[in-house]
């Protein structure tokens, strides 16, 4: 490699000089297809020759990249913790911990489960102890004790109070807004216990109405709403008489101007051990041991159908982050799994290393890190973005010498985060029978801010665009956390991350150069950036039209770059003869008040030297580059109405405007409403043909792709997460007067995704061809030709393209997973046969799906007429086990009014309480939890009140 006169040269080396001293080097082995992909990353200039240095400096950059990836962060705990017992009567476990964070200074309270509050200060030194009240009606020497367990405690911020929840069917509300501590309300009368506990408020607004929520022992999901919080919980807040004000569930009636309550049956099998309220999308998130039923992510209005997660054995804990679109969860095997908010398939990421049963986890996001605590006392800080323990601590609490069988709290995590009163840090308080240990965070292990850095975000962030790179065989996905991944299609691992592209701002649409060495982002903020697809290097930064969304970019033959968005223009950027990072914009474009809405969608079309635009308000207009403006337009805004839809996706069929023999035919195809409509550019107005794609009514088609070679098929993606394969080899090929508006013949239809479908691509490889999709449930996958899985970019398993062993597995090896077992229910079984065949009968009474005898050449696998049984894994998983009478996994519940329901007989002695050893200690009567006989028969008419 090195450079002398007449030979390679100093000039450097063409291709195949390149591949013939990679040969002597490396060996006969090395493929000229590999030869020549790492010709191509390491001429990053494009000249068609490299040199020595050029070698160096990208070998430079790729140990670096290795290195540094192979270094994860480090764990953000202190590993001495301060340990501290809590002298509580009988060695009780502690239920849980809360912290008092406003007013200043820090407390906590600590509740054993029987009853004894416990007070610390920041220094986890005791101030004082109280004991919560019990059933006055009681008599004898032991009146007013309470004899119940605690299940959990929450804080309620922005009152000032800790509701307390207890095996005796109540909820007992304590006033901690001054030092001294005094219990306030005692809310009780349920039918069913109480097991876990959650309190949100607008803290922006902490005056408005705000949530109680908790589960119960019967599966059910409870909802009090305390409409004006900041004039008090319930109405009539004085007592006259001593000691805290006691109401009857069914007298909430006469607090109708203060709380809502509402009660949901049955969304588990077994009892809610964790509840989440997710505020921003009204979602509450449920789990618990349930095989069937593990976890639970369902609308607050209870009208939608819920995503359910079924899991072996259940789940013990499991924790929530918003920012990551995250779920975390263990439970009796000791295994941690993190899993897609919105994928419920299997996994993301399944972390191994404890050894006992998970009783807690907890999401740190700010470092992208999940700490879990299993029941041997060992807790582990594992990293999200490599799935590897950062550390194992070992807490020596001096109860553990007792031995596994220890008895240990449901609730052992409080992680205290930001933002803190004083100098206070983020910490982490475990507890462990009656001892507490506090872990204080670092720094240290807290991701870089900088921008176009190329640490590995977090998994899991919903995805807004992607694409695919022919010439590098890659795949480059952008997400709403505004970080950029390139993953290798051959293998499905990730070559390069872009975290902090623009800031904080989504990735909104993205494009490559002519060279297909660099990659071109718009944001939501109107930044528009040039990455170099070899080191994450930011090139060029565009000078921004404004802040308003970019929502489509495109390169140009001459390397000049084009934008469209909100702005309602195009922008025009010259990158060939940039040397600065900083490139002026070009208005001269004559877009200036052409469209009245928002430009959604760009695609360029070299062979014809045109762009197509589209708007929000539905009008396509196709631009000549020659002269800058608008050449026709194929669709006005010209509804009567005003109401079209937006134009969802453009797509030119680049062979067929290459051929002059096609150019009367389609040349363009756009997704509007879930249509989808073919245009001719030869002074038509209106489509060729037209046709609704998407499997449902009502739904859109926000991808669209075509084979390069000869756009003999059309690839279509839909709000549902299904995918389309049409054969439009004869689709579409000569100008009619009226639209055709049959379909062409469906190849085949598989569901892909569980999210919307925001980019599909067909992707030409040796192996063969391939479909690339990306989803809004922030999962990228790779599918055969005929709709087998290959894989999702990122996952553990790596495939080999070229080696179908490597991905193809039969449908009934996947319905054996372990998330997907099957269930006998002949009766669905049989409605399910009864449904296809009808809808088979009426696809071939129209005549929509049918295939002609002889249907032309392709690279794809030839398929039937009508869909093709070929399911993805998502929906063999619906299709493996009915709930609730419906086949999907997301009908867990039966959307039905609460029904009457009386108290059982045996009030005090369920299952689960005898489970947990929740009985009134000492009490055999249930009435002793009611005020009187008169008052036991309100119980029946609870439901009928408040649901």
């Amino acid at each position: 490699m090195v450079g002398t006169k007449g030979g390679a040269g100093e000039d450097g080396m063409n291709l195949d000089e390149f591949r013939k001293a990679l040969t002597c080097v490396v060996g006969p082995d090395i493929s000229a297809t590999q030869a020549e992909r790492f010709f191509s990353e390491v001429d990053i200039n494009c000249e068609g020759r490299v040199d020595w240095q050029q070698l160096c400096s990208f070998l430079t950059r790729q140990y670096t990249e290795r290195d540094r990836s192979s270094k994860p962060r480090d764990a953000v705990l202190n590993a001495e913790p301060e340990i501290r017992h809590c002298s509580h009567k009988k060695q009780e476990p502690t239920v849980r911990v809360v912290a008092l964070v406003h007013p200043p200074p820090l407390r906590y309270i600590s509740i054993s489960r029987g009853g004894q509050l416990t007070v610390w200060n920041s220094r986890l030194h005791i101030l004082k102890t109280l004991w919560l009240h019990g059933d006055c009606a009681e008599e004898g020497v032991n009146k007013g004790r309470f004899r119940a367990w605690t299940t959990d405690a929450v804080y309620m911020g922005n009152v000032r109070k800790v509701a307390i929840a207890t095996g005796g069917r109540d909820l007992h509300f304590i006033d901690v807004s001054t030092t001294t501590i005094s219990e306030d309300v005692i809310l009780f009368g349920f039918h069913k216990v109480p097991t876990a506990l959650y309190y949100w408020y607008d803290d922006k607004a902490p005056g408005r109405r705000s949530l109680l929520l908790w589960g119960d022992d019967k599966g059910g999901v409870n909802l009090l709403w305390f409409l004006n919080p900041s004039k008090g919980l319930f109405e009539n807040p004085f007592n006259e008489n001593k000691g805290p004000r006691r109401i009857y569930m069914p007298d909430l009636g006469d607090h109708s101007k203060a709380v809502s309550y509402h009660h949901f049956p049955n969304v588990h099998k077994e009892p809610i051990n964790r509840v989440i309220f997710e505020p921003s999308s009204d979602l509450i998130m449920t789990s618990s041991e349930s095989d069937v039923t593990a976890v639970v992510i369902m609308h607050v209005s209870f009208r939608r159908e819920p995503y359910v997660w079924r899991i072996d054995q259940g789940v013990r804990c499991f924790d929530y982050s918003r920012p990551l679109r995250a779920v975390v969860t263990g439970g009796f095997d000791p295994v941690v799994k993190l899993w897609n908010q919105f994928v419920t398939a299997r996994p993301i990421a399944t972390l191994k290393g404890h050894e006992t049963t998970v009783l807690d986890v907890v999401i740190y996001h700010p470092v992208g890190q999940i700490f879990s605590y299993s029941k041997d006392g060992e807790l582990r800080i594992w990293d999200i973005s490599s799935y590897l323990c950062l550390e194992t601590i070992h807490l020596q609490f001096p109860c553990l010498q007792l031995g596994p069988s220890l008895e240990q709290s449901n609730f052992p995590f409080l992680l205290v985060r930001a933002p803190l009163p004083g100098k206070t840090q983020p910490h982490l308080l475990v507890a462990c029978k009656d001892y507490l240990a506090r872990l204080r965070l670092t720094d240290k292990g807290r991701a870089g801010g900088e921008t176009g850095s190329t640490s590995q975000p977090p998994p899991g962030a919903p995805l807004s665009c992607a694409l695919y790179n022919p010439s590098l065989k890659q795949v480059v996905t952008g997400c709403n956390n505004s970080s950029v991944s390139v993953w290798d299609v051959e293998t499905g691992k990730r070559c390069l991350t872009i975290t902090n592209a623009h800031g904080e701002e989504a990735v909104t649409c993205m494009a490559l150069d002519v060279s297909h060495r660099r990659l071109i982002t718009g944001a939501g903020n109107g930044t528009i950036k040039v990455w170099d697809l070899l080191n994450g290097q930011n090139l060029h930064k565009m000078e921004p039209v404004g802040s308003s969304e970019v929502t489509g970019v495109t390169c140009l033959c001459n390397n000049r770059l084009l934008a469209v968005g909100w702005s309602r223009r195009i922008a025009q950027y010259d990158m060939t003869a940039a040397k600065d990072s900083y490139v002026r914009i070009d208005m001269s474009w004559k877009s200036k008040r052409v469209y009245k809405s928002d430009i959604l969608e760009l695609c360029h079309c070299p062979a014809l030297g045109v762009v197509a635009t589209a708007s929000h308000d539905g009008e396509v207009i196709v631009w000549r580059l020659e002269t800058q403006a608008p050449h026709l337009w194929l669709q006005r805004d010209a509804t009567q109405s005003g109401t079209a839809p937006p134009v969802d996706s453009l797509l030119f069929l680049q062979h067929r405007a290459g051929g002059k023999k096609w150019r009367n035919g389609a040349l363009l195809v756009s997704s509007q409403g879930g249509s989808l409509c073919f245009w001719s550019l030869a002074g038509h107005t209106h489509p060729l043909a037209q046709f609704y794609g998407p499997d449902q009514l009502g739904e859109r088609v926000l991808a669209l792709s075509s084979d390069h070679l000869n756009n003999t098929l059309l690839v279509s993606g839909d709000t549902t997460g299904c995918l389309q394969v049409w054969d439009i080899s004869r689709y579409a090929l000569d100008t009619m007067h009226q639209p055709a508006c049959e379909q062409p013949p469906l190849r085949c239809s598989w569901k892909a995704h569980e999210g919307a479908l925001l980019s599909v691509e067909v992707a030409e490889h040796a192996g063969g061809v391939f479909v690339f999709t990306a989803s809004a449930d922030g999962d990228a996958g790779l599918w055969t030709a005929g709709g087998n899985h290959v894989g999702s970019f990122g996952q553990e398993v790596q495939w080999n393209v070229a080696d179908p062993a490597t991905y193809t597995r039969e449908i009934q090896d996947q319905v054996t997973e372990p998330w997907m077992k099957e269930t006998d229910d002949d009766e669905h079984d049989d409605d399910d046969d009864e449904a296809e065949e009808e809808e088979s009968s009426q696809r071939d009474q129209s005549g929509l799906s049918q295939v002609k005898a002889s249907p032309p050449p392709s690279p794809w696998h030839t398929q039937p007429s009508i869909k093709v049984e070929t399911r993805s894994r998502a929906q063999l998983h619906q299709r493996a086990f009915p709930v609730a009478g419906m086949c999907s996994p997301y009908r867990a519940l039966d959307l039905q009014e609460c029904q009457e329901t009386s108290p059982p007989e045996d009030l005090p002695s369920s299952p689960w309480i005898c489970r947990q050893n929740l009985w009134l200690a000492g009490s055999t009567e249930p009435s002793s939890l009611l005020k009187s006989s008169s008052e036991e028969g309100k119980a029946h008419h609870l439901n009928d009140r408040w649901c």
